[in-house]
């Protein structure tokens, strides 16, 4: 890519974006886990209820970008350099974090276990 400025913007949104994913897998299996489910589990079920929402987000956004990919005249060099880099960068970060993040937040939680304990949920009035 010529323009490395724009690729580099698309790379800052790319984060953003795909973080927010992460985070929100994340929260709801440390949610889960909480309320008592196992660690796999938990996980596991945080990352089925969020797979919809991240891929109707991610094809949205991909979608919204193909304009810039085809875009002709005096600035198209810029529009592709920023959509072909979002578009492929997206891609490559929904499918990895469909994969890697469950694991990862695996690890990490049995690490944090290990140190700190299994984390107290709140009781509520089934579990009294």
């Amino acid at each position: 890519m010529d323009n490395i400025n724009y690729v580099q913007i698309g790379l800052i949104m790319l984060i953003g974006l795909l973080s927010k994913n992460a985070i929100l897998i994340v929260e709801y299996a440390v949610q889960r886990r909480r309320n008592g489910m196992g660690m796999i589990d938990s996980v596991l079920e945080a990352t089925s209820l969020r797979f919809r929402p991240i891929l109707m987000t991610s094809l949205a956004f991909i979608v919204g970008m193909l304009p810039l990919v085809f875009v002709q005249g005096a600035s198209a060099n810029g529009n592709h350099s920023i959509g072909w880099s979002v578009i492929g960068g997206m891609l490559f970060g929904v499918v990895l974090g469909i994969f890697i993040i469950p694991v990862l937040c695996v690890i990490f939680q049995y690490l944090q276990e290990k140190v700190s304990g299994k984390p107290k949920g709140k009781r509520t009035e089934l579990t009294e």
